[in-house]
C-alpha cells in the first residue's frame, strides 16, 4: 500500500496545508472543513508511512520529510500543469492562468515596454487567465522555482540554481537627492561629502553592494521604489533610483543626480523560468513576445 501512488487530490490539499500554513486557514480555499483536511492529510500519511506535518497548540509546521515531500509534491503538481496546459495547446488555443512576476516600478521603462506586450498577449490570446504579480527579485526566483510564478522578469544579481534565464536590458540607475535636500543648488560636491549623505536603499541590498556604490552605511531601507522615492522627494535622504522612474521629477526640477560620472550603475534585467518549462505554451509565448519586444 506504501508504495502506491498517492491520489492527486491529496497533494493539491497537502499543498494548500502548506501554503496557508494550517488546516482552517486553507479552508476556503480547499473548500473543506479542517475535520476534512485533516481526514485527507492523515490518509496521505498512511499512504507514504511517513509523519508530513506537526498540528496542534504549537502550531503547524512541516518535519524534515515534510519539506522534503512538499518540495517534491511542487514539481510534480507543477509538472501536471504544464501537461494540462501543453494538451490545451494541441487544440490550438491557449487557455490556463499565466503568472507574471515583475520587479517594481518598471512601468515608466521604455526600453521594456511591459504593458504593451501584456495588451498584445491578452488580445492574441483572450483564453489566458493572467496573474501580475510585483515582487523583490529573492521573491519572484522563489516563485519560479515553487511554480508559483510562471515567468519573471527583473534584476537577479544572484541566480538561483534550477532557473533558466534570458537576457533583456540594462536599466541605468543615478544616486538622487531632491530640491528639499541641502546639496541640491551645490554644483561641485566631494564624493567624500556625498557619501557621508543619509542613504536609503533597499532592504534586500547586501553590505557588499552598499561598497560597490561607495557608502559604508545606510541611514533607512525600503522594499520597493515608490517609498524610495517618497524617501529621496523628503529631503532626508539621497538614494539611487532607475533613470526612467526619477525624469518625470528631474524634469519639474523636484531631482537632480549627484555626480554622474562617480555615482551610478547598471541593473542588468532578464526573463526568468524554472528549467524543465521552456517548451511550455504559455511559457515560450510569453517569453518570445517579450524579446521580439526589447529587441524591437
Amino acid at each position: 500500500m506504501r508504495n502506491s501512488l498517492p491520489d492527486l487530490k491529496l497533494l493539491q490539499i497537502f499543498d494548500g496545508v502548506v501554503r496557508h500554513q494550517g488546516f482552517a486557514p486553507a479552508q476556503q480555499e480547499l473548500g473543506l472543513s479542517a475535520s476534512a483536511i485533516s481526514t485527507y492529510m492523515s490518509q496521505l500519511e498512511r499512504q507514504l508511512g511517513i509523519v508530513l506535518c506537526h498540528r496542534g497548540r504549537s502550531g503547524f509546521s512541516l518535519t524534515s520529510k515534510g519539506e522534503l515531500y512538499h518540495a517534491e509534491c511542487l514539481r510534480i503538481l507543477g509538472e501536471l500543469e504544464g501537461f494540462a496546459r501543453y494538451g490545451t495547446a494541441l487544440q490550438g488555443e491557449l487557455r490556463g492562468t499565466l503568472t507574471i512576476g515583475v520587479l517594481d516600478s518598471t512601468v515608466t521603462d521604455s526600453t521594456l515596454p511591459l504593458a504593451d506586450v501584456i495588451g498584445e498577449f491578452s488580445r492574441e490570446h483572450p483564453g489566458v487567465y493572467l496573474d501580475l504579480k510585483i515582487q523583490a527579485p529573492h521573491e519572484l526566483q522563489v516563485g519560479v522555482l515553487d511554480d508559483r510564478i510562471d515567468v519573471a522578469i527583473g534584476a537577479f544579481a544572484s541566480p538561483m540554481n534550477g532557473l533558466l534565464s534570458h537576457a533583456l536590458h540594462r536599466e541605468q540607475h543615478w544616486l538622487y537627492c531632491s530640491d528639499m535636500h541641502p546639496l541640491f543648488d551645490n554644483k561641485r560636491i566631494p564624493p567624500d561629502v556625498i557619501t557621508q549623505q543619509r542613504m536609503v536603499t533597499r532592504g534586500y541590498w547586501s553590505e557588499a553592494e552598499l561598497a560597490r556604490q561607495g557608502f559604508t552605511q545606510r541611514s533607512a531601507t525600503v522594499e520597493n521604489m515608490e517609498a524610495q522615492l517618497m524617501l529621496v522627494l523628503s529631503g532626508g535622504y539621497i538614494g539611487y533610483l532607475p533613470e526612467h522612474y526619477a525624469n518625470y521629477w528631474v524634469d519639474r526640477d523636484r531631482l537632480r543626480p549627484l555626480l554622474p560620472a562617480s555615482f551610478g550603475y547598471q541593473a542588468p534585467f532578464s526573463l526568468i523560468y524554472r528549467r524543465g518549462r521552456a517548451r511550455e505554451p504559455l511559457v515560450l509565448t510569453f517569453r518570445e513576445l517579450v524579446r521580439t519586444s526589447v529587441e524591437g
